[in-house]
């Protein structure tokens, strides 16, 4: 594995009801910019997206952001990004995204999150990537999904290795240091 430089981040497109999430997305991008890491996402303003995006811009870092036309359409593209890729669809949009990274990173968030972090495993799973991918899980977000993995593994439809495939922290210091390791 080459050195992790960009850092594809997965996150919600609200901040949701508790501010423990924009609190600990603010943090992450801080951090990741402290560290010299890049930040690749789906390029919104609004959400945790923005407040990701914000807090890198701020502390000096590099956000690249990948929007779909469509999206740019509805003003949803952040303007003051290191790096905007335009692209037609939403599965340009992830396969770019996937292009540019060295690792990912899913923070709180709703569907889209979840899908993106499915599809990123799912290919880890399948060998078209080994990138690292790590899971914050802010004030018990992602309680559920480690269940859930549980509940597949026991069920016979997860091996044991394929358990794997993901780690979750509930720091972002040690998120970084496991990912970077």
């Amino acid at each position: 594995m080459d050195k992790i430089v960009n850092i594809c981040v997965f996150c919600g497109s609200s901040t949701g009801e508790d501010p423990i999430y924009a609190k600990a997305t603010r943090g992450l991008g801080k951090l990741m910019a402290a560290r010299g890491l890049n930040l690749v996402y789906g390029a919104g303003n609004i959400g945790l997206m923005g407040v990701l995006a914000d807090a890198v811009l701020e502390a000096g870092g590099e956000a690249i952001g990948v929007i779909p036309e469509k999206l740019v359409g509805r003003e949803l593209a952040h303007q003051g990004l290191t790096e905007l890729h335009v692209v037609d669809t939403m599965h340009d949009r992830k396969a770019k995204m996937h292009d540019l990274s060295d690792a990912f990173v899913v923070l709180p968030g709703g569907i889209g999150t979840m899908e993106e972090f499915f599809e990123a495993v799912t290919w880890r799973q399948l060998d078209y990537h080994c990138k690292p991918i790590a899971m914050l899980n802010v004030g018990g977000f992602y309680n559920g999904i480690e269940q859930f993995f549980e509940s597949m593994l026991l069920s016979g439809f997860l091996r044991p290795k394929h358990a794997e495939l993901f780690f979750v922290e509930t720091d972002s210091e040690r998120l970084l240091d496991r990912l970077i390791a």
